[in-house]
């Protein structure tokens, strides 16, 4: 199996790492960065459980090889808190209990931040289609809608000067 020299910048910081060519990005992450925040859940890009941003867009890690995200800027669910803060989608999950089990829910966020960033003002039909590629087998959805639609509020007031 041929190997290859990558270069990943996770989070703000840089890995440098040999690859297999097989090796896909989701397994990377976890298995020899430790970045457990996006989960391995079909790896078929189904249910969106391994969403991540990459070079600022949000992708589904199970279906990149590591290779292809060489010299790539990765944000994962653990990137979004800055300086001990949680970031507004984070704790909209929280005060709305967007969230059960949890195994969906860094891939809901991360997903939900890039719809938010170009929908910034949805109605509940439009998070809900933008949501459409990520599972959850817990909630029903209807808190994580909830949880959407107050982190857009609360990015909403951040843009116009307030703090959320």
């Amino acid at each position: 199996m041929s190997e290859h020299d990558i270069t990943l910048t996770v989070n703000n910081t840089e890995h440098k790492l040999v690859i297999e060519s097989r090796r896909l990005l989701i397994h990377t992450l976890r298995d020899e960065l430790g970045y457990t925040g996006p989960n391995v859940g079909c790896e078929s890009s189904l249910c969106g459980a391994c969403t991540i941003h990459l070079n600022g867009s949000a992708v589904k890690s199970c279906t990149i090889l590591a290779v292809q995200a060489n010299n790539a800027d990765i944000t994962t669910v653990e990137g979004l808190a800055q300086h001990g803060t949680l970031h507004p989608i984070q704790s909209s999950f929280q005060e709305e209990h967007g969230l059960q089990c949890g195994y969906c829910t860094p891939g809901m966020m991360m997903t939900a931040l890039d719809f938010l960033k170009h929908h910034p003002d949805p109605s509940r039909d439009e998070i809900r289609e933008g949501l459409e590629g990520n599972l959850c087998r817990c909630t029903g959805y209807h808190n994580i809608v909830n949880a959407v639609e107050s982190t857009a509020k609360k990015l909403a007031e951040i843009s116009s000067g307030g703090s959320a």
